[in-house]
């Protein structure tokens, strides 16, 4: 006997999972049934959830209050709580919500008005009226020929005395037929009955189960809920014979198309792989363009997006769907360092929180960088003011956003051949795409160092001002390295919360509060962080921010956390752990960390920045 081809055994494994998918709903059916829908009669109310039969359903499967049980007759009985009058139940409607009641003792009158209180009852009536009652010696009433309504009296005997009968009669109506009856008392607020049918109708609201319901799925309580919520299941009842005949033409299904496709499989997978390669090709290795090219790409410099202290940024276009954003460096400017920066640290990234570096120029002294565009501009325009034109995100956006970004430099930092420090972190170098993914932006400054080490020299201190770590103005504040990058994001976090232009990066705000500590301050007393937006709500993500911002921008390096544990604090639910104030001297080193403390009083040996 031959080895069975791959396309039967794809065939078997399918039919044997589907074989074995349409068993489980069997059994798992089989598990339900003890809720299955029951019946007092044959041709009484069907009785399910949110109704449970007494001693026939376990009490999960119906709603507290809505209890009926059978009686002698085999006539539906509803049972309401703290209250001794039971009606037989004529019929349910699910979907509306409502049912019929009657009263087997032909004496529905007596009984609706001892149960005019239904504020202890699941059970709810929209109609009600004012009925008067009549205690009658004799009476004659002629009905031949007439309809019934709500006008003409009806009796209710199991009010009546020896001799004497009760009729109740609607307060508005006609009571020429009892003229010769004495009034005993009106009753107000009685539920509407139908005289011809002798029922009353009674709703629900709560469980609404109406959208389960149109769904065609179940409707039952939450097995590990205490507090009576309900949710929708699928009704295996309707899905098992569904589930038989679904899973053999799906075995059919999936034969047809797998002999269909199964021809061509290798080639269409040789070709996935050159697509792959050749994509992972383009982001790894910009393209180099001609000055030419570059004037072209951006239609002659037509679209201007903007401008930095180092060159002009012009929306251009490679394709007819691909935008890009092209920087023409300034070449009056600097001595290239920048340029051999940008192009040498981005052409070994590739991250989704890093900007792509789409291609270059370099023709003659004119150098431009083709960047990837990015249409929602950068993080500075949505937290720059309350007054803006753009919009505030809202806190989950900016912590998704705050989440990214750090990403992004942990990225740089831990995921790259060479450690990547970009000592411009600031929210004018994150841009936002379509979904306002962020992506960092701007390497002219950055610096390339061994993996294994962790400390920069530096002759002269890079960056912005306000998001500058200490340390880079004085080695007095310990040695420059990739925790320098950690207090310009811990900048970047507080200045999320505040939502104007850093206090530190002007000169005319030298008189103002530092806000940072201020920051601290507020969070040291209990309050809330927020002060740029007036938006209320749960003040849990800006506090997050606040503190993860707080521990960033401690003034020794060695008390700030790696990108790494950064990431866990933004990524994680439980409380965090306050930092020490980071504007105070301190003699000693605290963990920062929610977990077990760690050592981070580790000496960092200087290395030479890599050229």
């Amino acid at each position: 006997m031959g080895i069975i081809p791959t396309e039967m055994q794809q065939a078997v494994h399918i039919t044997c999972l589907c074989l074995i998918l349409v068993a489980f709903c069997k059994v798992h059916g089989e598990t339900q049934k003890p809720c299955e829908e029951l019946k007092c009669s044959y041709h009484g109310p069907a009785i399910h959830f949110p109704f449970r039969i007494k001693d026939r359903h376990p009490d999960h499967c119906g709603y507290p209050g809505f209890v009926v049980s059978c009686n002698d007759r085999k006539e539906t009985v509803l049972e309401l709580p703290t209250i001794p009058v039971k009606l037989s139940v004529e019929s349910i409607n699910y979907e509306r919500q409502k049912m019929y009641l009657y009263d087997p003792d032909n004496c529905l009158v007596a009984k609706l008005i001892e149960i005019r209180n239904m504020s202890f009852s699941p059970f709810y009536v929209i109609d009600t009226q004012n009925i008067t009652l009549f205690n009658c010696s004799s009476l004659v009433m002629q009905h031949e020929g007439l309809d019934p309504n709500p006008n003409y009296p009806v009796a209710a005997p199991c009010l009546r005395s020896p001799g004497h009968q009760v009729y109740a009669v609607d307060s508005a109506g006609h009571v020429e037929a009892l003229q010769s009856c004495t009034k005993m008392y009106n009753v107000f607020s009685v539920p509407y009955y139908f005289q011809g049918e002798q029922a009353a109708l009674f709703r629900w609201s709560k469980p609404n189960c109406t959208e389960c319901d149109a769904e065609g799925k179940k409707c039952r309580l939450k097995t590990s809920d205490t507090n009576n919520e309900i949710e929708c299941v699928l009704d295996l009842r309707k899905a098992n014979m569904s589930a038989f005949l679904g899973s053999f033409v799906l075995i059919l299904l999936v034969i047809a198309a797998y002999r269909v496709y199964s021809h061509d499989k290798n080639e269409k997978e040789n070709r996935l792989k050159i697509e792959r390669f050749l994509e992972e090709y383009r982001a790894l290795k910009p393209s180099r363009y001609s000055y030419a090219d570059i004037k072209g790409i951006t239609d002659q410099f037509k679209d201007k997006l903007g401008e930095g202290a180092y060159g002009t940024v012009y929306k251009g276009k490679l394709s007819s769907e691909l935008f890009v954003a092209v920087k023409v460096l300034d070449s009056s400017k600097g001595d290239g360092e920048d340029f051999i920066n940008e192009v040498g640290a981005m052409g070994h990234i590739h991250h989704v929180n890093v900007v792509r570096l789409v291609g270059f120029c370099a023709d003659g002294f004119r150098r431009a960088l083709v960047y990837e565009f990015l249409p929602n501009g950068s993080l500075q325009d949505f937290i720059s003011s309350a007054d803006s034109k753009y919009c505030f995100l809202g806190w989950d956006k900016l912590q998704d956003i705050a989440l990214g970004v750090a990403q992004g430099i942990e990225y740089l930092h831990q995921g790259c051949d060479q450690r990547i420090l970009h000592f411009d972190i600031k929210p004018h170098n994150v841009l936002l795409d379509y979904n306002f993914i962020p992506k960092l932006s701007d390497f002219g400054l950055a610096k390339l160092c061994s993996k294994d080490e962790s400390i920069v020299s530096m002759t002269t201190a890079r960056g912005t001002m306000g998001y500058i770590a200490p340390e880079v103005f004085s080695r007095n504040f310990g040695k420059v390295s990739y925790k320098s990058d950690v207090y310009s994001f811990g900048m970047l976090l507080l200045e999320m919360i505040r939502g104007k232009t850093n206090i530190g990066a002007t000169t005319e705000n030298t008189n103002q509060d530092y806000y940072p500590e201020a920051v601290y301050n507020l969070l040291d007393e209990g309050e809330d962080p927020r002060i740029h937006f007036g938006e209320e709500g749960d003040d849990e993500i800006p506090t997050k921010l606040a503190i993860v911002g707080l521990w960033c921008i401690q003034w020794n390096p060695v008390d700030r956390p790696s990108m790494n544990a950064v990431v866990q604090m933004l990524e994680g639910g439980e409380k965090l752990t306050k930092p020490p104030n980071p504007f105070a001297s301190t003699g000693s080193t605290r963990s920062f960390a929610t977990g077990p403390s760690r050592n981070l009083n580790l000496e960092l040996e200087t290395i030479v920045e890599l050229e």
